[in-house]
């Protein structure tokens, strides 16, 4: 249930890796669902994000959201299988907080979107060489210790503020807007698919590459949704698009499940 594939066709759909211990990674298959529902994720942390930002204000907004991010990986942590929908919470609530750390740095302290996607980008590569350092392997199969998942959150909070930091960087400062931005993501998101399958790069590497493609992509989508005509969006709100996002996560997330069971009593039935 929660091995991912290490093949060139995990990125559409990829079946768990051969020869590692079952249940032994406290990450989800990667397959289609799984992209699925993190690119809900990204673009339910961005709006709401901007949604409690303008209710609650940012500060009492970035406290309430690294509490509960701090507690929920805490839960996620001493668990010994992965469980979906914690996992799941845990990402919804890095996307929150990565997304107003992202925005504080910009917004408060003035730094460009340019100089803090440059400096993530840094931050995430130093990262995966000391991880592969430690552990000899950046493959989600293998996300077994806490030291590993430790390693795997600090990269997937990584991610998603670089993400940010790339999607605002395309929408506003180089002034595509929302819609363009999302377009041009989707394009290359589907890079990585491509080359695994044709084998010019390793799964692992396409895995990361799309991971951190689908911040910005699913971001930009949801800002064009909720930001209003003088932003060259839709105006349909922050919150009723976060909102709409959540049930489609909780939908996709139950679709999931119920595709697993199939899966296990198919596999049942023809052993």
């Amino acid at each position: 249930m929660t091995r991912v594939a290490a093949r060139p066709d995990a990125l559409a759909g990829g079946t768990p890796a051969e020869g590692a211990p079952a249940g032994a990674s406290k990450v989800p298959a990667v397959d289609g669902w799984f992209w699925l529902v993190k690119v809900l994720t990204t673009g339910m942390g961005e709006t709401l994000s901007d949604f409690l930002a303008h209710t609650v204000g940012p500060v009492p907004a970035v406290a309430a959201a690294g509490l509960l991010l701090a507690v929920a990986l805490l839960v996620q942590l001493r668990l010994r299988r992965c469980v979906p929908w914690v996992y799941w919470a845990v990402v919804v609530l890095v996307s929150v907080f990565g997304t107003m750390v992202a925005d504080v740095a910009h917004v408060a302290l003035g730094v460009p979107y340019a100089v803090s996607a440059g400096g993530l980008a840094v931050a995430l590569a130093a990262l995966f060489v000391l991880w592969h350092r430690v552990e000899g392997s950046l493959a989600i199969d293998r996300v077994t210790g806490l030291r590993r998942e430790l390693f795997y959150w600090a990269a997937v909070l990584l991610t998603f503020a670089l993400g940010t930091a790339l999607g605002d960087l395309t929408a506003a400062t180089l002034r595509a807007g929302y819609l363009l931005a999302g377009l041009g993501f989707a394009v290359l998101i589907a890079v990585p698919a491509v080359a695994a399958r044709a084998r010019w790069v390793g799964p692992v590497a396409g895995f990361w590459w799309a991971y951190v493609l689908t911040r910005p992509l699913g971001a930009s989508f949801a800002d064009w949704l909720g930001v209003g005509a003088d932003r060259g969006g839709l105006g349909l709100g922050t919150g009723p698009v976060s909102l709409a996002l959540a049930v489609l996560m909780v939908a996709a997330l139950g679709l999931a499940a119920r595709a697993r069971r199939r899966r296990r009593a198919a596999g049942r039935s023809a052993a």
